[in-house]
């Protein structure tokens, strides 16, 4: 006996989902730069390094995903998911360290947030591209 393949929700519940966990995504994707940016630049204790030399190494892997999230890309905000996984690890070493353990906590929130969003948004992207396509 065969699966009955799962009902898509209509186009009119799937478009505000859509944009909105795109806005959601962008916003919680630049806030987790602009995080990693000011805690580098003015709090951080780099016992001489330079500041702008960390947050260089820091950004590269979210460099690497910004034309997709900014293009509305599903596979973009796909890949987002697995390179924020990265600053989650990250945090969560962070806030074992009492000194450094607020910025691991929001640093952990932050890319939570990256994640459910972009991956919301995926979901109901291909959804509503399966529903507009006839399906």
């Amino acid at each position: 006996m065969a699966k009955k393949p799962k009902v898509l929700p209509p186009i009119e519940w799937l478009q505000p989902r859509v944009r909105l966990m795109r806005v959601v995504s962008l916003a919680c994707f630049f806030g987790l730069i602009a995080l990693l940016c000011v805690y580098y630049l003015m709090f951080a204790n780099l016992h001489g390094a330079r500041p702008w030399v960390i947050l260089l190494i820091e950004l590269v892997p979210l460099m690497f995903v910004v034309p997709g999230m900014l293009m509305g890309s599903p596979r973009g905000h796909s890949f987002t998911c697995y390179v924020v996984n990265l600053y989650l690890i990250k945090g969560a070493l962070a806030a074992f360290d009492p000194n450094r353990q607020v910025f691991g906590l929001m640093e952990i929130a932050a890319s939570v947030a990256v994640f459910v969003s972009a991956l919301l948004f995926v979901r109901w992207r291909y959804q509503l591209d399966r529903r507009l396509s006839g399906e």
